[in-house]
């Protein structure tokens, strides 16, 4: 039995906070776990750019209403669960996701929360558990599930290390240089092969 877990922001869907930076012209905002690998210090940043800028939440989900999956994620995403029990574990927030979710037919997400006040200000984040990326694919593997794990960025490294198979999906080549272990491809016919690659089941890319 195998179970394959993906990442969701830079691999189905565009990175939210980028869009949002764009949108607002707030340039510290562009930053992710691609520039900041500590998850904490880049989230009191965003919030604290938030609070400086009298941004809400209803303001960041204006943003994502405009979005959409990525150019062949929703065709890959439905390949993948043709063939594999599929997971989204994410560092987003089920308050960001929802809409782009709909559009990726839900699968299934884990993720985080945020703590909102009534005027619609972000004022706190609340992660499922510390590492959680990683503790997911530790929790299949204990339930006798071989994980295939891809994502891009810092923050992925660890579930991809913890997976059975980890991949490389679009990542930044300071991500690549400091992991070379885990193939790397850019498009999603590649990420198909990959996932037929990794498995241990003969698979087609039909």
């Amino acid at each position: 039995m195998e179970i394959a877990c993906l990442d969701l922001e830079g691999v189905l869907i565009p990175e939210i906070w980028i869009n949002f930076a764009e949108r607002t012209g707030i340039d510290e905002l562009r930053a992710t776990t691609r520039d900041i690998p500590d998850y904490d210090v880049l989230m009191q940043q965003r919030l604290r750019l938030l609070q400086q800028h009298k941004l809400g939440l209803p303001d960041i989900q204006q943003v994502i209403d405009s979005m959409g999956p990525l150019e062949g994620a929703r065709e890959f995403i439905d390949w993948l669960r043709a063939r594999f029990q599929v997971v989204i574990l994410s560092d987003t927030f089920y308050e960001f996701a929802a809409p782009l979710m709909r559009q990726l037919g839900h699968p299934a997400l884990l993720c985080h929360k945020l703590s909102v006040d009534a005027d619609g200000f972000v004022t706190d984040y609340h992660l499922r558990q510390k590492d959680p990326k990683r503790q997911a694919v530790k929790a299949f593997k204990g339930l006798n599930y071989r994980v295939i794990a891809a994502g891009d960025s810092y923050n992925d490294t660890t579930m991809l290390n913890e997976a059975d198979r980890g991949i490389l999906f679009r990542p930044p080549q300071n991500v690549i240089d400091e992991f070379p272990q885990f193939p790397v491809v850019t498009d999603y016919k590649a990420f198909r092969e990959a996932f037929i690659e990794a498995s241990n089941r003969k698979l087609s890319l039909a």
